[in-house]
């Protein structure tokens, strides 16, 4: 049976909910698609309140995107600080900071011009 492949909706619902599963904090959605010249398509922006809480925000969307859809990512940097991790999912680049560390690099507003979605939390 050939496996299923996954859409970037199904990959954003299920870092969301990996996000959310662990009580991440002020979750973003930025649209790139209609920005020239960009890496990818979407960034997810999340914070967690330490070192411990992103590495847990890190594990569990890693766990949840490879149980649900078999997709591990192409590339993780970050985590030998863990106070700004980068997963990179090819189309689909989330960003895990401690909340300091976001507010210093402002990466909505660096990427303004991205349509900007806020998730609501269901914590």
């Amino acid at each position: 049976m050939a496996k299923k492949k996954s859409n970037a909706d199904e990959l954003i619902s299920k870092i969301i909910s990996g996000v959310e599963d662990v009580k991440g904090i002020d979750i973003s959605l930025l649209d790139l698609r209609d920005i020239e010249n960009t890496v990818c398509s979407y960034f997810i922006v999340c914070s967690g309140s330490s070192n411990t809480h992103v590495n847990a925000i890190v594990s569990s969307v890693q766990k949840t995107v490879s149980k649900e859809l078999r997709e591990k990512p192409f590339h993780t940097e970050g985590l030998e600080n863990s106070e700004w991790v980068l997963i990179d999912y090819v189309n689909i680049v989330v960003h895990v900071f401690q909340k300091h560390i976001r507010e210093y690099y402002n990466i909505e507003e660096l990427w303004g011009d991205a349509k900007t979605t806020q998730i609501a939390s269901n914590n």
